[in-house]
C-alpha cells in the first residue's frame, strides 16, 4: 500500500487556539509539510483546488511547483483539478510544465469539484457541469497523449490541428477520478480505463463501498483487466499516539470545535461524538494497532491500494502533529506496506534519474550608470 499527506490549503482560524495565521504563513507551513512528507518517507505529497472561501488552493500547479523545487523523491498529486471549471488547453500546458519541472513526479487527480461560490465565480451551471469535466478530460487526455489534436468541443473554442507546448515529460500522466457519490466519475473512470479516489471523507463506510463496487463492475463492462484496477481512499483525520485513550484525549476539543462550527453553519452533522466519530468515520484517530485494524477494515470493502491522510494538524501543536505522523509512519503505515498490496503499476515513472540542479553563477553585475 501506498500513502498519500495531502491539504486543500484551508485557510481559518485554528478550531482549538482560534489564531489565525497570515496568507503567508499558511503557505509556509504547506511546503514544511511537504518536505516533512517526503523525510518521513510518504510516497506522494498532494495539494487541492479550490476557488473559495476558506480556501487559498486556487493555483495548485504554483504551489507544486515551489514542492518540486523542494524535494527530490515523493510524488506530487492534485486533490482534485477540477477541470469543469478550467479550459483544458490551459490546464494542460500548466501540468505539462509542471510534469517537466518535477522530473515526473507528477500524478492528478481530477474531479468536477464542490461548491457553489466557485462554479458561479466561472459561470458553470449545475446542469453542465458533469458534461464539462467529461468534455475537459477527454480534449486533456488527448494533449496529452497526441502532437496534433483535433477536438469538436461544447464548452471551448473547437481544435483543429492544434499543437500545444510544451510536450510532456511524462508520456502519458497517470490521472485519476476523484469521486465522492457520484457515479458520473466512476463512469468516466471505467470507460477510459483510469484509477479511481473515492473522497471517503463525510460519511460512513456504505455510499463508497457502493460506489467502489459500482466502478469495479463498469470497468469489467468496459473489457479492462480486473488485475489491472486500482482505488485509493481518503481519511477524515489522523491523529496516532501510543493508547488510544491519549488519541481520543487529544482530539476531543478538535473534534468538538469543528462539530460546533458544522452547527453554526447549518451544515449536516453526521457523527455526534468523538466516540462515535472515531468508530464510524475513515478518521485514523488511535493506537498504530488500531490504526492498522482500520485500514484493514476498509480494505475488506474498497480492495484500494492507497491512501490519504491529512497533511494539516489543524487544532494540533506543532510537535503532536509531527510525532502523529512519524508514528504513522514508522508502526502502523510500516505494517500496511507488508501487509497490503501495493497499485497494480509501477509507482515511479520510468524515466532518467533526476538531473542535477545547476550551480548558481557569478552574481550578475549592472553597468555603471545602469538604472535598476
Amino acid at each position: 500500500m501506498k500513502f498519500l499527506a495531502i491539504t486543500l490549503i484551508t485557510h481559518r482560524p485554528d478550531p482549538v487556539t482560534g489564531v489565525w495565521k497570515s496568507t503567508h504563513e499558511r503557505f509556509r507551513e504547506v511546503l514544511e509539510h511537504a518536505v516533512l512528507a517526503e523525510e518521513l518517507g510518504f510516497d506522494g505529497f498532494g495539494v487541492g483546488e479550490r476557488h473559495e472561501r476558506p480556501f487559498i488552493s486556487s493555483s495548485p500547479t504554483v504551489v507544486l511547483s515551489h514542492i518540486a523545487a523542494l524535494t527530490r523523491r515523493i510524488r506530487l498529486f492534485t486533490a482534485v483539478t477540477t477541470l469543469s471549471l478550467l479550459d483544458p488547453v490551459r490546464a494542460y500546458e500548466d501540468y505539462a510544465t509542471l510534469d517537466h519541472l518535477s522530473e515526473g513526479r507528477l500524478d492528478l487527480i481530477i474531479g468536477k469539484g464542490n461548491g457553489t461560490a466557485q462554479r458561479e465565480l466561472f459561470h458553470v451551471t449545475p446542469e453542465e457541469q458533469w458534461d464539462r469535466n467529461a468534455e475537459s478530460y477527454e480534449v486533456f487526455r488527448k494533449l496529452w497523449r497526441q502532437d496534433k489534436v483535433t477536438a469538436a468541443t461544447r464548452f471551448r473554442p473547437p481544435l483543429t490541428d492544434a499543437e500545444v507546448w510544451p510536450r510532456p515529460y511524462q508520456r502519458p500522466v497517470r490521472v485519476w477520478h476523484g469521486s465522492a457519490t457520484s457515479k458520473e466519475s466512476v463512469e468516466l473512470a471505467a470507460r477510459y480505463g483510469d484509477p479511481l479516489f473515492s473522497a471517503n471523507v463525510t460519511n460512513p463506510i456504505e455510499p463508497y463501498a457502493e460506489l467502489i463496487r459500482h466502478y469495479r463492475e463498469r470497468w469489467e463492462h468496459y473489457g479492462h483487466d480486473p488485475a489491472k484496477l486500482a482505488v485509493g481512499a481518503g481519511t477524515a483525520g489522523l491523529f496516532v499516539a501510543r493508547t488510544s485513550q491519549e488519541a481520543v484525549k487529544v482530539y476531543r476539543p478538535i473534534f468538538e470545535a469543528t462539530l460546533a462550527f458544522q452547527r453554526r453553519s447549518g451544515l449536516p452533522v453526521v457523527f455526534e461524538t468523538v466516540e462515535d466519530f472515531v468508530e464510524r468515520s475513515s478518521a485514523l484517530i488511535g493506537s498504530p494497532g488500531q490504526v492498522v485494524e482500520k485500514v484493514h477494515r476498509y480494505h475488506e470493502r474498497f480492495g484500494h491500494s492507497v491512501l490519504h491522510v491529512q497533511a494539516d494538524g489543524d487544532g494540533l501543536t506543532h510537535h503532536q502533529h509531527r510525532s502523529s505522523l512519524a508514528l504513522f509512519q514508522s508502526e502502523a503505515a510500516a505494517v500496511l506496506r507488508r501487509e497490503l498490496p501495493d497499485p497494480p503499476f509501477a509507482w515511479a515513472s520510468v524515466l532518467p534519474e533526476p538531473s542535477p540542479l545547476p550551480s548558481p553563477g557569478p552574481a550578475l553585475r549592472l553597468p555603471s550608470g545602469t538604472g535598476s
